[in-house]
């Protein structure tokens, strides 16, 4: 399974540790998955895997959505 947000799409990043002396090494920068129950219009629910500032947005967007109405 891939470390990828399924509705972003955010991905890993790669960059270097470097340290006091300044040797780089490798490393990667994962997204924060968070695995979700998504109910689909016609009533069934898949899991997703969201990142935590993907879910962050979307709970906001539905908050003001609630407001507007």
């Amino acid at each position: 399974m891939a470390r990828r947000c399924q509705v972003t799409g955010k991905g890993p990043l790669t960059g270097n540790n470097v340290s006091h002396a300044h040797n780089k090494t490798k490393r990667r920068q994962l997204p924060n998955l968070r695995t979700v129950r998504v109910t689909l219009e016609d009533g069934t629910t898949k899991k997703i895997k969201v990142a935590a500032s993907t879910l962050r947005t979307m709970k906001k967007k539905a908050a003001q959505a609630q407001v507007a109405e």
